[in-house]
């Protein structure tokens, strides 16, 4: 299939070589310094991929849909305007595909952690809380992994109802998410639950990019033929 890289960063590069890999054709890569024909070379897409910065993610969404063309991004920050793009999506009955990890090992993770957090609901004595550690220039803090890790926990909690970053002085009732930006770290997530006499962690660790880029290209594959707005669970069933 013929893809189009929204963001040309080094989640970009990783996807191109991916996408190359997997014998799909990038007719056009584009980025903030990219000029009117470059962007309109996307058009020939069958699908575009999209790893920016929150501030440009949904004029970057309502420029493809406009145009038809399907999206996929990993681009987290923005999921406070989700309703907007769902309604753009049903609006123009577009395709369109979202993920705060496209990671597999993540999205097991994830399965884990809904577990654990049924388990450990049951045991007033563990206090939960988080960690993510991410790279110095991922700007958004907590991580979106981190945002969709503490929301499964609190879902399944008798006692917590929302997350806190440990610098907003967090309460009871609340989840604190440790982020820390450090060097080249391609993105750490820890969950631990703590009592006096032990600690249960369960943590996922990111060794490269490129697992991330694979889930999007395979997203992207997915797409194919589809209109709606679609995720991970829809993905791996």
């Amino acid at each position: 299939m013929k893809i189009g890289i929204i963001g040309y960063g080094k989640m970009g590069k990783i996807i191109e070589q991916v996408a190359l890999n997997r014998n799909h054709e990038i007719v056009a890569k584009v980025d903030r310094s990219s000029t009117i024909a470059e962007w309109q070379a996307l058009e020939k897409a069958d699908a575009c991929i999209e790893f920016t910065q929150p501030k440009s993610a949904i004029q970057n969404f309502s420029w493809g849909i406009d145009r038809g063309l399907p999206i996929v991004t990993g681009t987290t920050g923005w999921y406070d305007e989700m309703d907007k793009v769902k309604a753009l999506v049903e609006e123009k009955n577009a395709s369109f595909f979202w993920a705060s990890n496209f990671s597999i090992g993540v999205n097991l993770f994830w399965q884990l952690n809904k577990r654990l957090a049924e388990i450990m609901s049951n045991y007033e004595e563990y206090t939960p809380s988080m960690t993510e550690i991410h790279h110095t220039q991922k700007l958004d803090e907590p991580s979106g992994t981190a945002i969709t890790t503490a929301e499964q926990i609190i879902e399944r909690s008798k006692h917590l109802h929302n997350w806190k970053l440990s610098t907003e002085h967090p309460q009871k009732g609340d989840l604190t998410i440790e982020a820390l930006r450090e060097g080249d770290v391609k993105g750490t997530h820890i969950v631990k639950y703590e009592s006096p006499i032990d600690t249960i962690e369960l943590k996922h660790a990111a060794k490269s990019r490129e697992g991330f880029a694979k889930g999007a290209v395979i997203a992207a594959e997915f797409l194919a033929g589809k209109k709606g707005f679609f995720g991970m669970e829809d993905l791996l069933g």
